[in-house]
């Protein structure tokens, strides 16, 4: 008698260890959850197996978990029924109270439906996440005063799997190396990972960098850094994370850029994508698919402008396929390496002084994008970096995948 072969899922003891990663280390800036603390915690059903582990984490570290199982292949239904009041519905002070209580979030990425909404007008979809800017930004403040924290994890699907030619099992091996899941102290390796790039970071952040030029393969693109910057990204925060990143001034970015590498956003496919600046806002955006969504997301406010400039140094990751999620394709290795970019929203964390104390305006003076809209474009493509200092120094930052500082 013919047997089907089961699904592939990890073993008790890898997700386990998985959910110790989340907790324990890219938590609480590398130190984990605290006793008392709140961890807002929200896994889609298909990710069942790791919801547990998860919450048996938080008590074990004397959290109080709020655990939220999510159903998934509903948002089609929602966007093809809901009005326009339905849309853009805010539940203001549910959400506000939530943003007061939780100290710490959780989110796992489980898509089995990748181009659920490709049949949805994106400008649905992001009017209704627009509605919701709100709680995104008290989130933001808070985290900018210390007193939040979070972080995202990928569960493996099938549908995940056939769109980076892996089976499900080859799928899962990627998360596992990335996450370091096959030691026998993930925490451990991520601290020396951490500290690797804590040292490239420091580097970075001693050159008081005005300006970068990149050129190679795809791109001639200045962008401009602007005072007061500083480098962030890590092995906290998404889990994995080999990036180190900063968030430019959104005014001065000139040039133009191809990136190689698809994106999924909004239940769409976008890829073969080509942005051109000038006094840094976008003048034109072609895709070879997904041109009505890339038109969409450039359409919302400030998002035809810069957020974020990213770098992974190929010595660190140890991503080597292409997974069709950004999570982990803006952290792949490979010969090249990996940049990325982001239109949309800034980091504030990646001002040098102290958040807390700016104002909107500040943040504006500074050249810090604000924007409903984050979504990271990455090439592969071989390329150079140079930056230019404050002092008129030029240097070679970033060459053959990897820094050169």
């Amino acid at each position: 008698m013919n047997q089907t072969n089961p699904i592939y899922q990890p073993s008790a003891k890898i997700l386990t260890k998985y959910a110790q990663v989340l907790v324990n280390f890219a938590l609480g800036q590398t130190e984990g959850i605290q006793p008392g603390e709140v961890v807002q915690c929200a896994v889609p059903d298909v990710a069942k197996p790791i919801f547990l582990p998860l919450q048996s984490a938080i008590l074990k570290a004397g959290g109080h978990p709020i655990m939220k199982l999510l159903p998934t292949g509903t948002d089609k239904e929602f966007f093809e029924l809901a009005n326009q009041d339905q849309l853009t519905f805010m539940p203001r002070k549910y959400l506000k109270a939530r943003a007061n209580l939780i100290d710490h979030s959780i989110a796992m990425i489980a898509d089995p439906y990748p181009q659920e909404l490709e049949s949805i007008d994106p400008k649905k979809i992001i009017e209704s996440r627009d509605a919701k800017k709100a709680y995104r930004d008290w989130l933001t403040d808070k985290e900018s005063q210390g007193k939040f924290t979070w972080t995202v994890g990928l569960w493996g699907v099938e549908a995940k799997a056939k769109i980076a030619g892996l089976t499900l099992n080859e799928y899962w091996q990627q998360i596992i190396q990335a996450c370091f899941l096959d030691h026998a102290d993930p925490i451990e390796k991520w601290r020396q990972v951490n500290t690797l790039q804590d040292s490239i970071r420091q580097r970075l952040n001693q050159l008081q960098i005005e300006s970068l030029h990149v050129t190679g393969r795809g791109v001639d693109l200045k962008i401009g850094l602007g005072a007061d910057r500083i480098w962030k990204g890590g092995a906290n925060r998404n889990i994995p994370s080999f990036e180190l990143f900063t968030s430019p001034n959104f005014r001065k970015t000139e040039g133009w850029i191809e990136f190689n590498q698809p994106v999924y956003k909004y239940g769409n496919l976008i890829q073969g994508v080509r942005l051109e600046f000038k006094a840094g806002k976008v003048i034109k955006a072609t895709a070879q698919t997904g041109q009505s969504v890339l038109d969409s997301m450039l359409k919302s406010k400030n998002a035809n402008q810069l957020g974020e400039f990213s770098l992974t140094d190929n010595r660190l990751s140890h991503i080597t396929h292409f997974m069709a999620e950004t999570l982990y394709d803006e952290n792949m290795g490979g010969p090249e390496g990996n940049m990325h970019v982001a239109i949309g929203m800034a980091y504030r964390e990646c001002y040098l002084g102290n958040q807390s104390l700016l104002k909107k305006r500040d943040w504006q003076r500074l050249g810090f994008n604000d924007s409903p809209e984050h979504t990271d474009l990455i090439t592969t493509h071989p390329r150079t970096v140079n930056a230019t200092l404050t002092t008129g120094k030029n240097l070679v930052l970033y060459r053959d995948g990897r820094f050169c500082i």
